[in-house]
C-alpha cells in the first residue's frame, strides 16, 4: 500500500509540474484535507544598497531582501517558483536537500542542469517534496552569489502529524559570511590570481554582524523568549568558504533533525555546521531572566590560510530581561579543535532503523579528496600564479579537477550532444598510498591534478558506496561534500586512511544526510541507492573548493516505464 501511495505521488508530480494532462488541475483542487497543495512563490532577483561595516554596498538579493524570503510549504506539497533576473548577473536558484524526483530539470546548479537565467531571463522552478519534510534552503548557484542569495525552505509534517517532540515556537536562524563587495568580481579575481580567496569582512545571524563588528552595534538579530519554553531554532549555513561553531551562553542545545531527517535526541553545548548544513535544535529557556549570547565563529582546519577569527553575536533575550545588563557571553571552541566535531557524528543517529539501507552494494567508489597546486603556465606570474611556491591552487576528487563546461550537462545528456563530457570519471584513484601521512607534496612536482568534465554513469538502481578520503596534499581539511538529488546514509566515519579490515560500519540507525564532513585527515563513508534519473552534482560546499574543482557529476539512466524515466525538459528552460 505505501509503495501504491507513492508511485501515485510521482505521477501526480509529472502530471503537475510537466503538464502531461489538462484535466489534472480540478482534481487536485478538491484533494481531501491533508492532501498537496501548491504553493507559488513570485522571485524577483534585484540589486539593493546596504549599509553594513560602516560601509554601503550594492548586493545582489531576492526581493530586494537579505536574507531572501522564506517558502513554507508542507510534505508532498507542490512548490513553483517563477524567478526573474532584473540584475546585469547571471543566476540559478537550487533547492538545497530537496531530492527533486523526476524533476533533475529544476535543481539549478548552472551549468550542470541548466544554463543561468540571464539578465531580463525568468523561468520557473517545479518540484514536489515527495516524503520530504523539515529544515531545507535555497541559495543561487551560479558564482559565488550564494554570500547574499539565499533563504530558508521549511517543509512541515502534513496536516494531523505531529513533530516527535514538543516545542513552543520556532524560529530559523541563517549563518552568512558578508563581504563588501561584487561577489562575482570577487570570485573572478581570486581565480585569476592562482592563489587564495579573500576573508569574509564579516559572519553573520540571520543577515547581522552584531556587536563584535564596526558600526553594528545595533545591528543584531534577537530572539525574545519566555522563561521556562522551549524553542526550536531551524539552523542553516548558508556560509560560502568556512564551516562554524555555534553556541548559546549556559544553555544546552538538543540536536532533533540534521538535513531535513529526524534524530534520536542528542544534547550538546555547541554544534558544529558546515555550509550545506542544516540542524533542528531545541533550546529551552530555563536560566535566570537576562540577555544570553548566541555566537557563530570558525571551525578552520586549514593551516597557513587567513580567516574571519571574530565571532558574530547574537542575543537568546528573556522576556522581562534588563536592557541595559550586559549579555553573557557564549564560549567557542578554538578555531582548529576537532573533538566537538566527533563528538556531534557519534552522537548522530536516526530517529528510527535504516530499513532501506542497501546491504549489497553493486558500484564501490574510493574518493580521494585534495587540494592541489598546478604548475604556473602563464607569463604573468607575479599576477596570476599566487599559489604556493608560485603555482596556482585546484582541488579534485580522484586526481580529477572538474571543469564546468559552457553548455548544460543534463541538455547534452538529453539531446545526445558530444564532446561536452565524458563519462571516464574513475571509481579509485589510480595511485593508493598513505593518503594522511605520505601525500605527495612537492609543489608542483607532484601536487597537479588533472582537468576535465568527467562523470561517472549509473544504473538506475544501482546500490552505491563511496568511501571519501581526505589527503595531506597541501594539507588536511574538512571538507562538507554534498550529492544533489540524493539523500545519503553515513555509515560510517574516521580518522587517518580507511581501512576495510577496521573500519566500523552502522547498518541500523545511521544518519540520512544530504551533506557530509569528510574528517580532517580521515574518512567518511555514505550509501544510497541510484534511483533517481538524471544528471547529478557531487561538491565540497565550500565555495572556493568548488571553484577550485573539487566536485564530480553523476547521470543516472532510466530505468523502467515513466516513474523511472526522465521527464522531457521545460518550454522555458534558458538558453547557453
Amino acid at each position: 500500500m505505501a509503495m501504491l501511495a507513492y508511485s501515485f505521488m510521482l505521477w501526480l508530480s509529472l502530471i503537475l509540474i510537466y503538464g502531461y494532462t489538462n484535466s489534472v488541475h480540478a482534481t487536485v483542487a478538491h484533494l481531501p484535507a491533508g492532501g498537496r497543495q501548491t504553493r507559488f512563490y513570485d522571485f524577483k532577483v534585484q540589486m539593493k544598497k546596504i549599509k553594513k561595516l560602516c560601509n554601503s554596498t550594492e548586493i545582489v538579493t531576492i526581493n530586494q531582501m537579505y536574507p531572501g524570503p522564506t517558502i513554507y510549504a508542507e510534505e508532498d506539497d507542490l512548490i513553483i517558483v517563477k524567478v526573474t533576473n532584473q540584475t546585469p548577473q547571471n543566476i540559478t536558484i537550487h533547492w538545497h536537500g530537496v531530492r527533486q524526483i523526476l524533476s533533475c530539470w529544476f535543481d539549478g546548479p548552472s551549468y550542470i542542469t541548466q544554463c543561468p537565467i540571464q539578465s531580463g531571463q525568468s523561468f520557473t522552478y517545479k518540484f514536489t517534496m515527495v516524503k520530504q519534510k523539515g529544515t531545507f534552503f535555497w541559495h543561487a548557484h551560479a558564482s559565488w552569489l550564494r554570500a547574499t542569495v539565499h533563504g530558508a525552505l521549511i517543509v512541515k509534517p502534513k496536516p494531523g502529524v505531529h513533530y516527535p517532540f514538543k516545542f513552543y515556537e520556532e524560529k530559523i536562524v541563517i549563518l552568512g559570511e558578508y563581504w563588501q563587495q561584487d561577489m562575482v568580481k570577487l570570485e573572478r579575481q581570486t581565480m585569476d590570481s592562482g592563489g587564495a580567496p579573500q576573508i569574509a569582512d564579516a559572519f553573520t545571524i540571520n543577515g547581522h554582524p552584531g556587536p563584535n563588528y564596526n558600526c553594528s552595534r545595533n545591528d543584531v538579530y534577537k530572539i525574545d523568549v519566555v522563561p521556562g519554553k522551549t524553542y526550536m531554532l531551524r539552523l542553516i549555513n548558508a556560509a560560502l568558504n568556512i564551516e562554524h561553531y555555534f553556541s548559546i551562553a549556559n544553555h544546552n542545545l538538543t540536536i532533533v533533525e540534521a538535513d531535513a531527517e529526524y534524530v534520536k535526541p542528542f544534547t550538546t553545548d555547541v554544534l558544529m555546521l558546515g555550509p550545506g548544513q542544516t540542524m533542528n535544535v531545541l533550546v529551552k529557556a530555563d536560566q535566570s531572566i537576562g540577555i544570553y549570547s548566541m555566537a557563530m565563529g570558525p571551525y578552520m582546519t586549514t593551516l597557513g590560510l587567513a580567516w574571519q577569527n571574530t565571532s558574530s553575536v547574537a542575543y537568546f533575550q528573556y522576556l522581562d530581561a534588563n536592557l541595559d545588563s550586559s549579555p553573557l557571553p557564549a564560549s567557542l571552541p578554538l578555531h582548529d579543535d576537532s573533538s566537538p566535531v566527533k563528538t556531534i557524528m557519534d552522537g548522530l543517529k536516526s530517529l528510527t532503523p535504516a530499513v532501506d539501507i542497501p546491504k549489497e552494494i553493486d558500484t564501490n567508489m574510493f574518493m580521494v579528496i585534495s587540494l592541489n597546486a598546478q604548475k604556473c603556465m602563464s607569463k604573468t606570474p607575479q599576477k596570476n600564479c599566487k599559489g604556493l611556491n608560485n603555482s596556482v591552487f585546484s582541488a579534485s576528487m580522484n586526481n580529477i579537477s572538474f571543469s564546468l563546461p559552457s553548455v548544460s550537462i543534463l541538455d547534452a545528456y538529453y539531446r545526445d550532444i558530444d564532446e561536452i563530457f565524458t563519462e571516464d570519471f574513475p571509481d579509485a584513484p589510480l595511485k593508493f598510498y598513505d593518503f594522511v601521512n605520505g601525500a605527495p607534496n612537492s609543489v608542483t612536482y607532484d601536487t597537479s591534478a588533472l582537468i576535465g568534465t568527467r562523470v561517472k554513469v549509473l544504473e538506475y538502481g544501482t546500490n552505491v558506496q563511496m568511501i571519501f578520503q581526505d589527503t595531506n596534499t597541501l594539507g588536511t581539511e574538512n571538507h562538507p561534500i554534498h550529492l544533489h538529488g540524493y539523500s545519503f546514509y553515513v555509515v560510517g566515519y574516521g580518522t587517518g586512511n580507511y581501512d576495510s579490515q577496521t573500519a566500523k560500519f552502522n547498518l541500523e540507525d545511521p544518519p540520512y544526510m544530504n551533506t557530509i564532513g569528510v574528517p580532517k585527515g580521515g574518512w567518511a563513508a555514505i550509501r544510497f541507492k541510484a534511483d533517481n534519473p538524471g544528471v547529478w552534482f557531487m561538491h565540497c560546499h565550500l565555495e572556493i573548493h568548488t571553484s577550485f574543482g573539487l566536485s564530480t557529476t553523476f547521470i543516472v539512466k532510466n530505468g523502467k516505464g515513466v516513474l523511472q524515466t526522465l521527464p522531457q525538459p521545460p518550454t522555458d528552460l534558458p538558453l547557453c
